[in-house]
């Protein structure tokens, strides 16, 4: 019984001492991509999928990180804190894609689908005669 007294404000210091811990640290996620063609629903291979921190104005912040997919157009970053982060898929012979999310679950997949670039005009071309 004196051992188990003893050990009972050890015991309680460890609590205290981990829960005081948890409480402090942000709130990080595992975020998880999977790039796609929009018209057959294939992966994108190399990728690069760009994450930008956004503040709570909405603007942009410094820093971000770098991604490229795999064969099966996924890729991962476990250290993304919760909040907005901004998004930028770059592949080549598809349209730069870009759109802020909102990180709140710690394990989150977002699934993009790149399109082909549109046809361009311009002022230029002269018709055909």
């Amino acid at each position: 019984m004196a051992n188990v007294t003893r050990a009972f404000p050890i015991v309680v210091i460890f609590l205290l001492l981990g829960s005081a811990g948890t409480a402090q640290e942000p709130k990080i996620a595992n975020v998880r991509f999977q790039v796609l063609k929009e018209y057959n629903g294939k992966p994108i291979r190399n990728a690069s999928v760009i994450l930008h921190p956004v503040n709570k104005s909405g603007k942009q912040k410094r820093g971000g990180q770098q991604l490229k997919t795999d064969e099966e157009g996924r890729c991962a970053y476990p250290g993304v804190p919760f909040g907005k982060i901004r998004v930028q898929v770059i592949a080549p012979n598809f349209q730069t894609f870009g759109e802020d999310f909102d990180i709140r679950d710690p394990e989150q997949e977002i699934v993009i689908k790149l399109k082909r670039p549109q046809e361009q005009h311009t002022i230029y071309d002269k018709p055909k005669s």
